[in-house]
């Protein structure tokens, strides 16, 4: 980047960064707060406190002291305060992820082996430098590299990174590159790289946690949604009502219409709501309209959404909450035991909690 370039944007970063509501707090006192409930064991509190008011000021999210409380749950939850955090047994994890990768996209196993025994330009094999990495910085670099410099490496491997979070709050990559419009840095390599740094882990990891619109009422839906996904919470809720009003049962995982599925093959919980389509007055293909809002706010204002609940709360006798805890059992190359998104969300919360309750 030119000189006038690099001026550019620091006077774009500082504009940005340094305004502030009339009446709320100045940049330095946002970072102040953050400062004073990061653990006095953390290195370089100040730069953390730094990243983390800038990517608030950026996406103008509330500097409050429960969303600054919220972010530091998780950061401490996902890596305790690494930006790069190292992975025990990372490159058996790996190894294992490639190869189930691969066969999952149909690609052979022996172009998987024959790609690792390719020599980098240091003379030893991919291989040999995947038993060398102890963190996922490492090994979504030397993955590139292999893409890059494997014959046909880019047709045949770019599918196969099994990196796919990363950072201090291990956000998912795929999000961080559907939402990088608006990334206030400079890319210098690609918005995957950025995600591994401090800086712009924090902004996208910020960006999940905070950054659409709910209706919740406690913080604990949005530590939910962090690890299910976006409204999932509200989502699962949405389930519970459907089974109450088809009086049937249904996972409760948020997972309402089944990714691009043909509208003659419908997920469980769409068929529920295609039995209750007479009573609600809906064909399926309003019925389908409607679910496809459920990855927004808006889906609350749909008549699906108001009718199901409706027609459940009459049939419960009382009303129905509009959010609950995903029953999610979670499963990751990294996870050594049954986890579940349950699970998570109390682990954060408490987190969440004692950060509140700091002084």
């Amino acid at each position: 980047m030119k000189p006038h370039r690099h001026l550019l944007v620091g006077l774009l970063l500082a504009s940005v960064f340094g305004c502030h509501p009339q009446h709320g707090p100045t940049p330095a006192e946002v970072r102040a707060r953050v400062a004073r409930r990061i653990p006095a064991t953390v290195a370089d509190r100040a730069g953390w406190a730094r990243d983390i008011q800038a990517a608030f000021a950026t996406q103008r999210i509330d500097p409050t002291i429960a969303h600054v409380c919220a972010v530091l749950a998780v950061i401490e939850q996902e890596s305790t305060y690494r930006a790069d955090p190292p992975v025990p047994g990372l490159p058996r994890i790996a190894r294992a992820e490639i190869e189930r990768r691969a066969a999952s996209l149909h690609v052979p196993a022996f172009v998987v082996d024959a790609a690792l025994r390719v020599h980098a330009p240091d003379g030893r094999t991919y291989a040999e430098h995947l038993q060398r990495v102890r963190t996922e910085k490492d090994l979504s670099a030397l993955f590139e590299e292999m893409i890059d410099r494997v014959p046909l490496g880019r047709h045949l491997l770019a599918g196969l990174n099994p990196v796919h979070t990363a950072g201090p709050m291990q956000v998912g990559i795929a999000f961080a590159q559907a939402h990088a419009r608006g990334y206030p840095y400079p890319v210098a390599g690609s918005i995957r790289q950025e995600v591994f740094t401090r800086r712009g882990g924090l902004y996208f990891g910020i960006a999940h946690l905070l950054g659409y619109p709910t209706h919740y009422n406690r913080m604990r839906y949005r530590f939910a949604d962090f690890n299910a996904g976006w409204y999932a919470s509200r989502n699962a809720a949405f389930q519970r009502a459907v089974a109450i009003a088809d009086r049937t049962t249904l996972a409760l995982d948020g997972d309402l219409v089944r990714p691009r599925a043909p509208i003659d093959a419908p997920g469980a919980t769409e068929a529920a709501l295609r039995r209750l389509g007479p009573v609600l007055g809906m064909d399926d293909a309003v019925i389908r309209h409607d679910l496809q809002a459920s990855d927004r706010i808006g889906f609350e204002d749909t008549d699906l959404y108001r009718s199901v609940f409706a027609l459940a709360e009459a049939r419960a006798h009382g009303p129905l909450a509009r959010a609950r805890i995903p029953d999610i059992t979670l499963h990751g190359p990294k996870l050594s035991r049954k986890l579940s998104t349950a699970w998570y969300t109390g682990r954060v919360e408490a987190r969440f909690e004692h950060c509140m309750a700091r002084r």
